[in-house]
């Protein structure tokens, strides 16, 4: 306890002073020789910062070996990002997946480009050249954007981040009941499923009970108005007449049906005497012309008879003179 007695700071006093300058140090970006990192680290509190201005935003993982390539030229863009007028930001999907899944992070590393909202992918060179480039050239204006229903701010994209967490909050879970706790991986997979159908079913009872709260059903047995009952009186009187008129109605068919039926046969009468008379008249004409060729036929027959019986006379004369 000598500094105690010489009027000094307490040595465990004079420890904490150190611990509190070293964690300064590390909030202020490492140590006093190395330079503060102008990359931004996003997160899911503050990632709507690049809804605004322009930002280029990496994601990686610490395992990623591609990612490990380009930290340098990553860092060395962040320190030009004044001059190019842009934020350079970084997101480590293992510590954010509901960022990934928000922007459909499918491999690593993936470089996006935003200008007030509207997301690029970047897919060209990881050179440090090629990306100020891409930046101060305004290459980003030849690539297409990000489709609406995918964009990062869109409804569906807030989905997509809620079921990347819930994955991650899973695979948590698992790795507590299979690593701290020491149970088999498949009691704890049988535990998610029960986990899950009870959930269900939670869920319909839910969804259920809010439908009849907004939509209820009408009741099976209800007071009729004196209007409804004097409106289905009528409906049942009309049904009772209805079979009386169908009666007069048929017996109307019936006398106009047979009325149809007597001209009918006038008619078909009429026919029959016309086509006999045509048929009698046919007759008539066909015996006439059998007449007249039997008359003309008759004509030879006796001119020749009258021939023989002259030769018959000549030839007679003739042995009568010998």
């Amino acid at each position: 306890m000598a500094a105690g007695r010489g009027g000094g700071l307490p040595w465990w006093r004079l420890r904490a002073s150190v611990a509190v300058a070293v964690l300064l140090l590390a909030s202020a970006g490492g140590s006093a020789g190395e330079p503060r990192s102008r990359v931004q680290v996003l997160g899911g509190s503050n990632w709507s910062l690049v809804l605004q201005g322009q930002w280029m935003v990496e994601f990686y993982a610490p395992w990623c070996p591609a990612c490990q390539q380009i930290e340098l030229t990553w860092e060395s863009f962040a320190k030009e990002s004044e001059h190019l007028d842009i934020t350079v930001g970084k997101v480590d999907i293992t510590q954010e997946p509901g960022l990934s899944g928000r922007f459909f992070v499918t491999t690593l590393p993936t470089i996006y480009h935003a200008k007030d909202g509207v997301f690029r992918r970047y897919r060209g060179s990881r050179t440090l050249e090629d990306l100020q480039g891409y930046v101060s050239e305004r290459k980003w204006e030849a690539v297409e954007p990000v489709a609406g229903w995918k964009s990062p701010s869109s409804i569906m994209m807030h989905g997509m981040a809620g079921l990347f967490h819930l994955s991650g909050w899973i695979r948590q879970i698992h790795s507590y009941l299979t690593g701290t706790l020491g149970i088999h991986v498949w009691i704890s997979y049988a535990v998610f499923v029960l986990a899950t159908l009870l959930i269900g079913l939670i869920l319909g009872l839910i969804l259920v009970l809010i439908s009849d709260c907004l939509c209820p059903s009408k009741s099976r047995y209800r007071v009729e108005t004196s209007e409804e009952v004097i409106e289905k009186e009528n409906v049942e009187n009309a049904a009772l007449e209805e079979p009386e008129e169908a009666a007069e109605l048929s017996a109307d068919d019936v006398e106009e049906t047979a009325e149809v039926k007597d001209l009918s046969d006038g008619e078909d009468a009429a026919n029959s005497s016309a086509d006999d008379l045509e048929e009698d008249l046919a007759l008539a004409k066909e015996s006439e012309e059998e007449e007249e060729t039997e008359d003309l036929s008759e004509q030879p027959l006796a001119d020749s008879e009258i021939e023989s019986s002259v030769r018959q006379r000549k030839s007679r004369v003739a042995d009568n003179g010998l």
